[in-house]
């Protein structure tokens, strides 16, 4: 590759890591939008079902598509750099795809007593909702995937705006009176991933405009998936790992809550965690551009060792500063500013948003030492990591030594403290990998930098 050519591809990903971030700092505000506007518009059970019905479909969502999503993201970026075709590969996706949906949509079918009833507050219209949500949400992967894997990330950045404003569309609607109570703004949560996909009929058109006329190399085998497997499923296996253990520390809680108290109870422990679910719906577009910067100091050996070390700590550092003015802010005023936000429906306790926001701060510090861990090439150490402190906020909630409210603060504080002290060691000393390394601008490290703008539920 001639160096005006690697200048310029250079160039265009940090386009496109600009454009990510913008489009990841937008669908986070956004997310945050659809909460706050639906907590003052909904009475306090009404959006703690509202919670509850969010928390159940995203853990299920990346529980059952992320991994499709990531496996066909990585295999259309190889089979492209290859110059393979790949017509196989989205179709053995879409079948993996709709079936694993199928199966979903029936056992759900099966539960439809129990998760009507316990979850959902005996409304037949909701669980429409969970089920319409889920099934959209297995075609809104595999769109991600597509786009991820074509570099289409105009598209992609779309993708996320539209699913996150569609969603909020709802909540409006019902401030403003063109509609009214909880299923208008449910019906939201099922409609946001069915109107992302609208992007994909754009997608597919730009990529046979481009696509090479017909008669080009296949792909050896048509083993496209398993190829991809076999030289990449343990790295796949430890970024699917630790984005299923994010789901548990920064989703599960207002489960936990919901099991043992109600679902008023739930909606008032998410909103608390929304302390420190905002910095991380925003810092998913930092973490977004920050592997693309590792990976390439990482990439120039011994010469980019200081320019590492001092990102990571330059980061870490205002982290910490953000953290600390977030922890006095909320000891001050933060009881009033969550009113203010969320409405007054619930009373919020200092020292309960301090508990949070001081556990923000070591998540957010960990999800940093997370992606240099990854640069250095520790995917399974730093996911040996992540299980092990999600495994323990579920046992400190099993066990529930304090109120559940506490129990879920403490747990979520202790644990992000214990994965940012997991992973700083990690970093300091690290023990690299060769089937784990990164190498820049690679489909190993689209795959990583996806599952650093995992979404948070």
């Amino acid at each position: 590759m001639s160096e005006r050519t690697a200048v310029a591809e250079t160039r265009s990903y940090g386009r496109s890591a600009g454009l990510l971030t913008v489009a990841l700092g937008s669908a986070g505000l956004l997310a945050y939008g659809f909460f706050a506007v639906s907590s003052h518009t909904l009475d306090k059970d009404d959006y703690g079902t509202i919670v509850v019905l969010w928390s159940v479909n995203f853990v299920l969502a990346a529980t059952l598509f992320r991994p499709i999503e990531q496996l066909l993201s990585r295999t259309l970026a190889e089979h492209d750099e290859l110059g393979e075709g790949s017509r196989h590969v989205l179709r053995i996706a879409a079948l993996i795809q709709g079936a694993v949906t199928l199966v979903a949509v029936l056992a759900m079918l099966a539960l439809r007593g129990p998760i009507t009833d316990d979850l959902l507050d005996g409304s037949d219209l909701l669980y429409g909702v969970l089920l319409g949500g889920l099934a959209g949400f297995g075609g809104a992967y595999y769109a991600r995937g597509f786009l991820a894997g074509r570099r289409q990330f105009r598209l992609y950045a779309l993708l996320l705006v539209l699913e996150g404003g569609s969603r909020l569309m709802f909540p409006i609607a019902v401030a403003v009176g063109i509609a009214e109570g909880i299923d208008a703004v449910a019906l939201g949560i099922a409609v946001a991933p069915l109107a992302s996909i609208a992007v994909l009929p754009l997608a597919f058109y730009r990529h046979r405009a481009r696509a090479p006329a017909p008669g080009g190399a296949p792909a050896p085998g048509g083993g496209g998936l398993e190829f991809t497997l076999a030289r990449g499923g343990s790295f796949a296996a430890a970024v699917l790992l630790m984005m299923l253990s994010e789901q548990v520390l920064v989703s599960s809680g207002a489960l936990f809550v919901r099991a043992s108290v109600d679902a008023a109870a739930a909606g008032f422990i998410f909103n608390v965690l929304m302390v420190a679910r905002a910095p991380l719906l925003l810092f998913q577009a930092v973490a977004a551009s920050l592997l693309p910067h590792l990976t390439r100091l990482r990439a120039r050996g011994t010469t980019g060792e200081d320019a590492f070390r001092m990102s990571i700590n330059t980061t870490l550092l205002v982290i910490a500063a953000f953290a600390a003015a977030v922890t006095v802010g909320v000891l001050a005023i933060g009881p009033d500013v969550m009113q203010l936000a969320f409405g007054d429906k619930f009373a919020y306790d200092r020292a309960g948003l301090a508990i949070v926001a001081v556990g923000m701060g070591f998540y957010l510090s960990a999800s940093a030492l997370n992606q240099a861990a990854l640069a250095q090439g520790q995917a399974r150490r730093a996911a040996a990591c992540w299980a092990a402190c999600a495994v323990a906020f579920i046992a400190f909630n099993l066990i529930a030594p304090l109120d559940p409210y506490r129990t879920v603060e403490v747990g979520f504080s202790g644990a992000a403290a214990l994965l940012s002290a997991l992973l700083f060691g990690l970093y300091t000393r690290p023990r690299p990998e060769p089937d784990d390394a990164i190498e820049p601008g690679s489909p190993r490290e689209l795959e990583a930098q996806l599952a650093a703008v995992d979404e948070i539920g």
